[in-house]
């Protein structure tokens, strides 16, 4: 059975970034390896940068969200999410968007949060573990 892990915008970005070919690869084996869990928080970020940073089409983005979907479960950011995420805020000190996406990860029982952002290896609440697989 595999680990069940919430996919952090920054994840999504590299595996569509042209620029940076071993995060690409990195971030595809994560998405082989875990049962992955990604919220629609995080692809409303990946199509910001995909348009602001990266100038892709959107017809090209609109592709490579149905991708993602494809290969991760997407779930909605609920009013109790964002709760969570302000209680988070205050215990742990992390920006309120990156809360939202530890209480999503939370809210759907994920024991790893891959991500390139927060402080690896930082467990949150006793449960879920904060996984940056680029430093490993």
């Amino acid at each position: 059975m595999k680990d069940k892990a919430f996919v952090d915008t920054n994840i999504l970005v590299y595996l569509y970034s042209e620029d940076e070919a071993k995060k690409r690869m990195l971030a595809y084996d994560a998405i082989e390896k875990y049962d992955c869990i990604t919220s629609t928080q995080a692809l409303t970020e990946f199509t910001n940068v995909c348009i602001k940073k990266l100038h892709i089409r959107a017809a090209v983005i609109s592709n490579s969200i149905d991708e993602i979907t494809a290969a991760c479960t997407v779930v909605p950011v609920e009013q109790e999410t964002i709760k969570k995420a302000l209680e988070l805020h205050g215990k742990y000190g992390y920006s309120c968007y990156d809360c939202l996406i530890i209480a999503s990860a939370l809210t759907y029982n994920c024991t790893l949060l891959l991500t390139e952002d927060l402080k690896n290896r930082h467990v949150i609440e006793n449960r879920l573990t904060i996984c940056n697989i680029f430093s490993e």
